[in-house]
């Protein structure tokens, strides 16, 4: 009777110091040893364990902490919890079956007589137990594994002590699910402080945390007296990669962008992605002269083509820079300021600009017109004008050029230039063009219906070239107008065509088998190789207007007019003049035999509806004799 009451309160006394133990862990491998710790320790018993059970085929038993034992030793045997020969030992036989295994006396059992497991009986002998009881441990409802208690006595583990240990063994499954869960918790914070401080895409500190970390660098600069200086990096190329590539291409452009960074900063600087193609660079201490040092460092970082979906892609960073104290004094001012400098960036100037005052406005008025240029878009209010070509040697009107002009109900008539790249930053551009294909069949097909035929040709940008939908869109327009393919024509700028000459190619190909007639652009300003020019499936080359307009007083321009109308006319292309604004430069053109002439001279673009009585009046100027007005 003694025996079994000093046994119960063994148990008892291990219960008790177990959840003294639960109550101060704060790790879960840490808590298993000092069970086990505590078991021998306090509790008298001369071993104890934890096992855990894995899931994988051969059903292995991991050994977690062991005292008493060799845990290594005990790896080394390889017993599972299967149910076979090397699955037969206690510990086994509770995780197997979700019950205690009390009492096995390993000195007399049959099991431990096996062979395979006589290192389990010499080991007992060595350490001085002789009966062993394992515990299941239950996590979540899942068996984890199976706590292992070893005594001296042979004949221990009776009931009353069973009783509380399962106790104790409950306790510590109870304890492990809840430094799990506090783990789970802990991780779940870890992940929400990450989203709510930083970019998933680059790993780089965002918006949120730049504003905090600006702030607190703006006040330690007012207590210290020293200026800061902020520098906001908009990469230019995303938005049309996302469009033409992808979201995934956009990606992976902004994450290696983010790397060479980087690895242009210095240890002090603070760099974040503050949005979807923007990056910030906090710079805790300097003014303008190395805020514009810095900025040219990046510049030149990020200077060389990036290589996304096979293709080498421009970055184009625009670096715009505010300073404190003199620029703002709040960090959202001070950001939105380095932001708004960047409107003002000129490649040839760096590719930076700093911030003058006056640009937040200016971003206002975009912003505004931005968001009008989309209702009038929507609702037809834009303007079809055009510009006449002429054939010089007949003086007769072989077609016209298609432009679009808007007149804003406040602003008046905005420059071409403006509004154009108004609808490039508000992705507009592929509704712009939607907008000026239908004017141009619905006009021309208006003019066929009066009689008149006059070819149209209509300027398509480089974005244009990348939609895949644009040669199906034209080739709708011509079933539903059924307008000749002869009255529509396609003008591309020589640096839309060699921004990607493969793309360019395949999409002016599917263009010609519509029949059509193509012009290339502002030709002599693109660099464009002669290779490359005749695989173009091309009828006609437009010489920019910058060597056309000063061929009189600048002989290098006359010589470089003439050397592409011969190159022209070798290729067997048409060769139109573009800013044919004098008498003088026209009588040259037909001098060196150039095809066609399109400028001032002729007529300034007019308003679609008002074509028809210009060419009367300029037919009726024009039968009776050999030259041009004001000759």
């Amino acid at each position: 009777m003694l025996k079994k009451f000093e046994r119960a309160t063994r148990a008892l006394r291990t219960l008790s110091a177990g959840n003294h133990t639960l109550l101060h862990a704060s790790d879960e491998q840490e808590l298993l040893h000092d069970m086990c710790q505590v078991i021998v320790e306090r509790g008298g018993y001369r071993m104890a364990a934890v096992a855990y059970a894995g899931h994988d085929k051969d059903k292995c038993l991991h050994w977690m902490t062991s005292i008493g034992v060799d845990k290594e030793f005990v790896e080394e045997l390889h017993y599972t919890w299967a149910d076979t020969e090397m699955g037969r030992s206690a510990t086994a036989t509770a995780i197997r079956t979700g019950q205690p295994c009390v009492g096995r006396n390993i000195l007399t059992d049959p099991v431990y007589a096996d062979p395979a497991y006589a290192p389990l009986r010499e080991n007992a002998i060595k350490f001085g137990y002789a009966a062993v009881t394992t515990f299941p441990l239950r996590v979540n409802g899942q068996m984890l594994g199976a706590l292992v208690m070893g005594a001296i006595e042979p004949d221990a583990f009776d009931a009353e002590e069973v009783k509380l240990l399962s106790e104790l063994a409950d306790d510590l499954a109870f304890g492990i699910t809840n430094l799990r869960l506090r783990a789970k918790h802990q991780a779940a914070e870890a992940t929400i402080a990450q989203l709510a401080y930083y970019d998933p895409l680059t790993e780089l500190p965002n918006r949120t945390f730049m504003l905090e970390r600006l702030q607190d660098a703006i006040q330690t600069a007012s207590r210290n007296h020293h200026s800061l200086a902020l520098l906001h990096l908009n990469i230019v190329q995303l938005r049309g990669i996302n469009q033409i590539l992808g979201y995934g291409s956009g990606d992976r452009l902004l994450q290696q962008l983010a790397q060479r960074l980087m690895r242009a900063l210095h240890e002090s600087d603070f760099l974040a992605r503050v949005g979807e193609g923007e990056f910030a660079l906090l710079l805790p201490s300097g003014g303008a002269d190395y805020a514009i040092q810095m900025a040219q460092r990046l510049a030149k970082a990020l200077h060389d083509s990036v290589p996304v979906e096979g293709l080498m892609v421009d970055p184009r960073v625009s670096i715009g820079i505010a300073l404190y104290p003199s620029h703002a004094t709040e960090a959202d001012t001070l950001l939105r300021r380095a932001n708004a400098a960047t409107n003002d960036v000129c490649p040839a100037r760096g590719g930076y600009a700093l911030y003058t005052g006056g640009q937040e406005q200016e971003c206002t008025r975009r912003l505004s017109l931005m968001g009008d240029l989309r209702q009038a878009i929507e609702r037809n209010e834009l303007l079809l004008y055009c510009q006449p070509k002429v054939d010089i040697a007949s003086r007769r009107v072989c077609g016209t050029e298609a432009l679009v002009r808007w007149q804003h109900p406040v602003h008046g008539m905005l420059s071409t230039m403006e509004f154009i790249k108004l609808a490039e930053n508000a992705g507009l551009i592929t509704p712009l063009t939607h907008w000026m294909l239908d004017a141009v069949f619905s006009q021309s097909y208006a003019w066929h219906e009066a009689g008149l035929d006059r070819a149209l040709s209509v300027n398509l940008s480089a974005h244009d070239l990348y939609d895949p939908m644009l040669v199906d869109r034209i080739q709708c327009l011509f079933s539903t107008w059924s307008v000749s393919p002869e009255l529509i024509q396609f003008e591309l700028t020589e640096s839309a065509l060699m921004q990607e000459p493969l793309v360019a190619l395949e999409a002016l190909t599917r263009l010609k088998k519509l029949g059509i007639r193509l012009f290339i652009d502002d030709f002599g300003t693109g660099y464009s190789s002669l290779s490359y020019l005749q695989k173009l499936p091309v009828d006609s080359i437009k010489i920019d207007q910058s060597f056309v307009m000063p061929m009189e007083a600048n002989n290098d321009s006359a010589v470089i007019v003439r050397s592409t109308i011969e190159l022209g006319h070798n290729l067997d292309l048409e060769v139109v003049a573009e800013g044919v604004d004098s008498q003088a430069v026209w009588n040259l053109l037909s001098a060196v035999e150039c095809d066609v002439a399109q400028g001032y001279l002729i007529s300034m673009p007019m308003p679609a509806e008002q074509f028809s009585d210009w060419e009367n009046e300029w037919v009726r100027m024009n039968t009776a004799k050999l030259t041009v007005p004001g000759q």
